[in-house]
């Protein structure tokens, strides 16, 4: 277990940094709409979905329907559905703690689930519940600290959230450097990159999923052959 602890912490200390600024601006956002760090807290680890949470602050200062904010909690988390997709034979495998599992299923979680890889002495099950707990202690942590110290930042934050997004871009380029067949990845690129010029970068994210899917489900005949059990790109 020891191991397997170290195996979690360790692969998912970037997500940490990536949450970090994220958090902080977060929990100053809720502060300033009056919400203490509790709330601020309590928010993080039962709503759990960083664009959503974001978005929340606008409904919880303003007389916003039950109703809208339903349909915008399925539209900006409906890309888990994709991620739910492709491991439910995996969480089968591991039990009651698939529940938990199917719960963490973040962006982050995710990313850490398909660059899992076999380690001596390191529980696969234990690793995946893992790694998911860090990373929502860690953005639970980070945002109740944005709650307490948000006040005393005095210095211009502009464009300090973009480190979640460089750190997006490292876990992409670790999977490519160890995956024998790049295909995925570049569907995956083409779709967003046609998806965002018919869309707009608003509203590109489910339809380049759906494109995505639709090709993938296509190739996978072909695929299949070439990619190893444990290979996700």
């Amino acid at each position: 277990m020891k191991k397997t602890i170290a195996y979690a912490v360790r692969r998912s200390l970037p997500i940490l940094i990536g949450f970090f600024p994220v958090g902080l601006a977060y929990g100053v956002l809720m502060q300033n709409a009056g919400y203490n760090f509790l709330w601020t807290g309590a928010c993080s680890l039962f709503v759990f979905t960083g664009s959503l949470q974001f978005l929340m602050v606008d409904f919880l200062t303003s007389v916003t329907p039950l109703f809208t904010v339903a349909v915008m909690a399925l539209l900006l988390s409906s890309r888990h559905i994709f991620y739910g997709l492709s491991f439910i034979e995996k969480f089968r495998e591991f039990g009651p703690a698939r529940w938990y599992l199917i719960y963490a299923l973040n962006d982050e979680a995710y990313s850490l689930h398909c660059a899992y890889r076999p380690e001596a002495g390191v529980d696969e099950k234990w690793a995946f519940v893992l790694s998911a707990v860090c990373v929502q202690l860690y953005w639970v942590v980070c945002s109740m600290l944005g709650g307490l110290l948000g006040r005393l930042i005095t210095f211009d934050t502009t464009g300090i959230d973009f480190a979640l997004t460089v750190l997006f871009v490292v876990i992409l380029l670790d999977q490519l450097r160890g995956a024998s067949v790049k295909l995925p990845a570049v569907a995956a690129m083409l779709s967003s990159v046609v998806c965002i010029l018919v869309f707009g970068p608003a509203n590109f994210i489910l339809p380049s999923l759906l494109v995505t899917v639709a090709a993938l489900t296509l190739l996978r005949p072909k695929l299949e052959p070439k990619l190893s059990k444990t290979e996700v790109v």
